[in-house]
């Protein structure tokens, strides 16, 4: 008894687990096979911090709709993915992001982080000033459009009075933010780990060209076909169809990759996490948000592999 009470009193509880998921775009349906692995094993982060796609699973794995999402991720087709672009020439952005928006609404509902059971964190990042800033309070598909608004693609959004963009640019896996809420045990996951030597962008990293729309689609190119001028010429572009130069979403998302994998490296040496788990998801294109199946099985796989190394340093720190 005595040797308990003179132990520091974190040592007398369970050690605090922090789950940071990190960036990717469609890569980041990896994130729903690595929480399906830490549930089978009975691991329950306490917290949860999630920077773009990260943030969009991260929180509805916490608000208990995980289940909602993964049908709507599994049902994806390029066709599906289609529908979602509401292009807006003005908005600060090629597509306004409404569509995609009323879609998690659908599946979220009108949802506020700071009522939830667990602490949940989205990663974003200022537009003027460049800053973090850590959402954990307020609507939660606010949050996560924040989260997750690529600059130039998705038209940034207003949170009390600032303009806010994509959180990769300035923390692309957030193991420090996990550490900042009191994590003592923190799981990462890097969804860019293996892009180094693959190439920067890959054939899913755009969309399909309007060629390859009327070849597959009939309904997109009857979309296409009945859209105003003003909408078409933002397809085209961000569709890519300039012959011998990059269309705008190759160099959209190639550039994408290089920042995201070069401050990944340097977050992550500066700040390491206690377990990394690094999905093998290279070849998966940014845009290959058809492909969730694979994303998640091999994010369950990589996950299976990290909860050794887990449980050994859940013993040490308990």
């Amino acid at each position: 008894m005595a040797d308990l009470i003179s132990r520091p009193t974190w040592a007398r509880r369970p050690a605090t687990i922090g789950l940071a998921l990190g960036s990717g775009v469609a890569r980041g349906w990896a994130h729903i096979g690595i929480i399906r692995a830490l549930e089978r094993e009975g691991i329950q982060p306490d917290i949860i911090c999630g920077t773009s796609i990260g943030a969009v699973v991260g929180g509805s794995y916490v608000a208990g709709k995980l289940d909602n999402v993964e049908e709507w991720a599994r049902a994806m087709t390029q066709r599906r993915l289609f529908r979602f672009l509401d292009f807006g020439i003005g908005s600060g952005g090629l597509l306004q992001g409404k569509k995609l928006a009323a879609e998690l609404n659908d599946a979220l509902g009108d949802l506020e982080i700071q009522h939830l059971g667990r602490r949940f964190v989205a990663v974003t990042t200022e537009l003027a000033t460049g800053h973090e800033i850590w959402l954990r309070q307020g609507h939660m598909v606010e949050a996560m459009r924040a989260s997750y608004a690529l600059p130039g693609i998705f038209t940034p959004v207003k949170v009390e009075g600032r303009w806010l963009i994509d959180g990769a640019l300035v923390n692309p896996v957030p193991v420090s933010t996990c550490r900042a809420f009191g994590a003592r045990l923190v799981i990462a996951v890097n969804l860019n780990a293996d892009i180094f030597g693959m190439g920067t962008v890959r054939k899913g990293d755009r969309l399909e060209s309007d060629e390859e729309l009327d070849a597959e689609n009939a309904e997109a190119r009857s979309m296409l076909a009945g859209a105003r001028l003003s909408n078409r010429m933002a397809m085209r572009q961000l569709l890519g169809t300039t012959k011998g130069t990059p269309g705008l979403t190759t160099v959209m998302f190639g550039a994408f990759n290089i920042v995201q994998d070069r401050l990944a490296r340097s977050r992550l040496a500066g700040d390491p996490p206690d377990v990394l788990v690094n999905p093998p998801v290279a070849h998966i294109g940014l845009l290959d948000f058809h492909r969730a199946e694979e994303s998640i099985k091999l994010g369950e796989q990589a996950m299976v592999e990290a909860i050794p190394m887990i449980h050994e340093a859940l013993s040490v720190l308990n």
